[in-house]
């Protein structure tokens, strides 16, 4: 009996062992090796009971797991990869629209848009075309590693006379194959050994202004972020030429207008002075040749205050013409005015200033000097004063008052010269949206008052009167 008892539980032992205790010390194995991060981890099945079924699903939890961890990896590398492209593509962006924010001209900016597109795509050669107003005929605005020899035949090329230059308005980047045999509108890529043209159509404003050509050696395809990034390169390179027009304009427009400003004040003043002294002249020669010699005493006495007056009228225009104000106060610019102004006439000349308010931008303060230097003309020239008061009040509404004491006279029946010098200070006064007006009583002064607005701005050159 003790021996049959003995056999039994060494039987039911290893039974146990065999059927309960080895299979779950497999899994428990292979629970240890998925916890380590081994997703091969892998447990026999040797039966179809419970621990079976258990094996299983282990081995079925482990694939898997195996399988999303593969995918996760993968989809990792491919986000990343997506994310370093979109990084590099913004970085190109941004080095590209630096440089073409600091070109100053536009060889500048094509040239160097040429290189470092050619770069950024690696491409064998690059050419940025340019079409006329009627889009017949495509220009050579710059290029890179060009073929001189298709330079000179393609710098002005006919409107669909080549692959390059023959865009439809509704025209997409497009990657073209250049056929090896010789046919007219590929011809001069296949002698200089190209394969793939890629085609950029340049828009501003939903307008064709324009093409950038990749040349490559060997079949090219884009992708689809390349394709977007040549497209946004494409984007601000119009932009940019069209903001370099427009700064062309806005200076010839300056030009133009300060052209201008110098006739109308040497037609205001110098003009009318040579008048003047030419009908001396003609008096003068009338008189000598009647032998009337205290006529010609008289008229030379004319001829010279005339001269005095042209020269001192030249020296206001040199003054006016070189007033530059790059300070955030006007005050010093007054004081250098007034004290030129007690130079040439020997006036006293007061500046009294009080109230505070914002800086006036430095070409708002250029027409204001101008506005009292007129001011001060027209006193020297028809007031006859001793002295000259300058008040200027600080707000929201800048004010300058410019008082002599001399003779005044009739507003409404002022002669043709003080005209003109209001005129002048009204047409600069509405350069920046201000207003002059004059008082005036004979023998009591006279009294010019300069009014700006709230906040005043220079008008455009282009909308500044003529």
């Amino acid at each position: 009996m003790m021996a049959l008892a003995i056999a039994g539980a060494v039987v039911m032992l290893y039974t146990g062992y065999m059927y309960v205790i080895n299979p779950l010390a497999h899994l428990r194995q292979g629970l240890r090796r998925l916890e380590s991060g081994d997703f091969k981890a892998r447990v026999e099945v040797e039966t179809l009971d419970e621990f079976g079924q258990v094996a299983g699903g282990f081995n079925r939890m482990a694939a898997t797991l195996q399988s999303m961890y593969a995918g996760l990896e993968s989809q990792v590398e491919t986000k990343t990869r997506h994310i370093e492209a979109q990084r590099s593509r913004l970085e190109t962006l941004y080095e590209v629209s630096a440089f073409m924010a600091q070109a100053g001209s536009i060889e500048e900016l094509s040239h160097g848009f040429s290189q470092r597109v050619r770069a950024v795509v690696r491409a064998d050669a690059v050419a940025v075309r340019w079409s006329d107003d009627a889009s017949q005929r495509y220009l050579m605005l710059a290029s890179d590693c060009f073929p001189q020899d298709m330079m000179e035949e393609e710098r002005s090329l006919l409107a669909g006379a080549c692959a390059c230059g023959n865009l439809q308005p509704d025209a997409r980047t497009r990657v073209i194959p250049i056929r090896s045999h010789d046919e007219v509108e590929v011809r001069h890529c296949v002698r200089a050994g190209f394969e793939t043209l890629v085609s950029v159509p340049v828009r501003l404003q939903q307008r064709l202004i324009g093409e950038i050509n990749l040349f490559y050696r060997s079949q090219t395809s884009l992708s689809a972020g390349e394709t977007e990034l040549l497209d946004a390169l494409a984007s601000h390179l119009a932009n940019a030429l069209e903001s370099l027009r427009v700064a062309a304009l806005e200076r010839e427009a300056a030009v133009g207008e300060e052209r201008a400003l110098i006739a109308r004040e040497l037609h205001d003043s110098i003009a009318q002075s040579l008048a003047f002294l030419k009908i001396q002249v003609q008096l003068l020669r009338n008189a000598a040749s009647k032998g009337q010699d205290a006529r010609v005493m008289s008229t030379l006495d004319e001829l010279d205050e005339g001269l005095r007056e042209s020269i001192n009228d030249v020296r206001e225009l040199l003054v006016h013409f070189r007033t530059r104000t790059n300070t955030d106060d006007i005050e010093r610019a007054l004081q250098e005015t007034l004290q030129k102004f007690q130079h040439q006439t020997g006036l006293s000349a007061k500046l009294h200033i009080e109230g505070h308010g914002l800086p006036l931008p430095p070409d708002v303060q250029v027409q204001v000097l101008h506005v009292v230097q007129e001011s001060l003309s027209n006193v020297r020239k028809h007031a006859g004063a001793g002295q000259v008061q300058l008040d200027v009040h600080k707000g929201a509404r800048w004010r300058f008052r410019v008082r002599d004491d001399g003779a005044g006279f009739d507003v409404l029946d002022a002669p043709d010269d003080s005209h003109v010098g209001l005129k002048i200070m009204r047409e600069r006064a509405a350069l920046i949206g201000a207003r002059v007006d004059v008082s005036s009583d004979p023998g009591q002064g006279t009294t010019v008052t300069l009014t700006l607005p709230p906040h005043p701005v220079a008008a455009s050159p282009a909308a500044a009167p003529a």
